[in-house]
């Protein structure tokens, strides 16, 4: 791929006219930061309530449904599988999709649709090689709508102001799954496990109407890819092949991997271990063990994005990582069923970190690339790959060594992980003088 210090044209250049979308008021002006009207703000939180809650409905949700249709615990988990491999190999092409697109708003409109019409499928075919299908289109449609939330956000509001925006996406997005588990729940009990497919189709036509709100002429295009003015991006390199070898994005690459290898695996053991003691109470101590991280992210998530800019991401990714990993010394030493509701604080915490943290790191170091949505895609896999090796190596030490053997291994590779950002991850904050806008 040829690079390279190509200048941009876009509306971040004050020498040439405004043309096309993103040459609106809100980045045409030099030096002048990005004023997003209330609307398109609103627009964008109730985007991502809503989206959680269509999400939300392919959860375990789907397990139960397809259960009571009579497949196979094989066939259910062959469809799981077909659906996380794709979306594992799909991170880096949805964030190429994104770089590549002129409309974001476009791309995210599709991709809830496509979701809605998979929803649909469930309900109506639950026949496997319709499944089959449904679950492919629904991982690869997923694979666009994140980097897209995030690229409709920078553009929005500009490198400056994303920290605190990207805290607020996460405020939204953790009141939107725990609003839909409940309906969800409420209406796969009251009437079936077919519904909440249902129900999941009908909060598709919300989710389109919000994002429907958000201005396309204050998304500017070339913002939101990351890309420099035309008199920065003179002296830039562009080259995809440059960003991939930035030290800092492949150190963060290899600290999320290390926070998803400890992570994703944690709650579904100590969901076991709930089970075997207190197998009456299981099902509401582990919904309980859902809802309060939920709750501690929609309470934090603001917070992070502003001390991210006032401290630093670094102080904020140690915390992020102690948290966790005290998180598994907990679970190995607390046997009270009802204490380990209270240690999943810890998970909120790590949680509300990560979810602004992970776009936020990205955004610092791949701006001026023209590719961050690329480099989300490659932090991406990072995450589905520590995530499976995870599972697989919790279940083996589980089962071969004991629960409590497993949650001390859990919270070394979490302190493996803090030790990689304390020694190795550079900061990577950016100050005002230093972002042209």
């Amino acid at each position: 791929m040829t690079s390279s210090r190509r200048p941009v044209p876009s509306s971040f250049d004050p020498g040439s006219p405004p043309a096309g979308r993103g040459a609106g008021i809100a980045s045409s002006r030099p030096g002048k930061p990005p004023s997003p009207s209330r609307r398109s703000l609103r627009g964008l939180d109730w985007f991502i309530f809503f989206l959680a809650d269509v999400q939300t409905g392919f959860g375990p949700f789907i397990a139960v449904y397809l259960t009571t249709q009579k497949w196979t615990q094989v066939e259910i988990g062959l469809v799981l599988s077909i659906g996380g491999i794709v979306g594992l190999i799909g991170q880096m092409p949805g964030g190429a999709i994104i770089d590549a697109a002129r409309s974001e708003r476009l791309v995210a409109g599709l991709a809830v649709a496509t979701i809605g019409c998979v929803a649909v499928a469930y309900a109506v075919w639950p026949i496997f090689p319709v499944v089959a299908t449904a679950a492919t289109l629904h991982a690869a449609a997923s694979c666009v709508l994140g980097p897209a939330i995030a690229a409709i956000s920078l553009g929005l509001v500009g490198p400056l102001a994303i920290g605190e925006r990207l805290g607020r996406n996460a405020r939204f997005a953790s009141l939107g799954n725990g609003v839909a588990a409940a309906v969800m729940g409420t209406a796969g009990y009251l009437l079936s496990s077919r519904s909440v497919f249902l129900v999941t189709f009908l909060l598709a036509i919300p989710t389109l109407i919000a994002l429907s709100r958000i201005r396309e002429d204050e998304v500017d295009v070339a913002r939101s890819h990351g890309e420099l003015p035309r008199e920065a991006a003179a002296g830039a390199d562009t080259n995809v092949w440059h960003l991939v070898r930035q030290r800092p994005l492949l150190i963060f690459a290899c600290s999320v991997l290390l926070l998803q290898l400890a992570n994703a695996t944690m709650l579904p053991l100590m969901a076991s271990v709930v089970t075997t003691r207190s197998s009456q109470w299981a099902t509401v101590l582990i919904a309980g063990c859902i809802i309060v991280p939920q709750a501690i992210v929609a309470l934090l998530s603001p917070t992070v994005g502003r001390k991210a800019q006032a401290w630093g991401r670094r102080p904020l990714l140690l915390i992020g990582f102690g948290a966790l990993a005290m998180r598994g010394l907990l679970f190995a030493a607390v046997h009270d069923p009802y204490l380990l509701v209270l240690v999943q604080v810890f998970d909120g915490i790590t949680a509300a970190v990560f979810a602004v943290m992970v776009p936020l790191i990205v955004a610092d170091v791949a701006f001026g690339s023209g590719h961050f949505n690329l480099a989300q895609g490659i932090v991406g896999t990072a995450t589905g790959i520590g995530a499976s090796l995870s599972t697989v190596l919790g279940g083996y030490v589980s089962d071969r060594f004991g629960s409590g053997a497993a949650f001390v291994g859990l919270a070394c590779v979490a302190a493996a992980g803090l030790l990689l950002v304390l020694l190795a991850m550079p900061e990577t904050r950016r100050d005002a003088p230093n972002i042209a806008l």
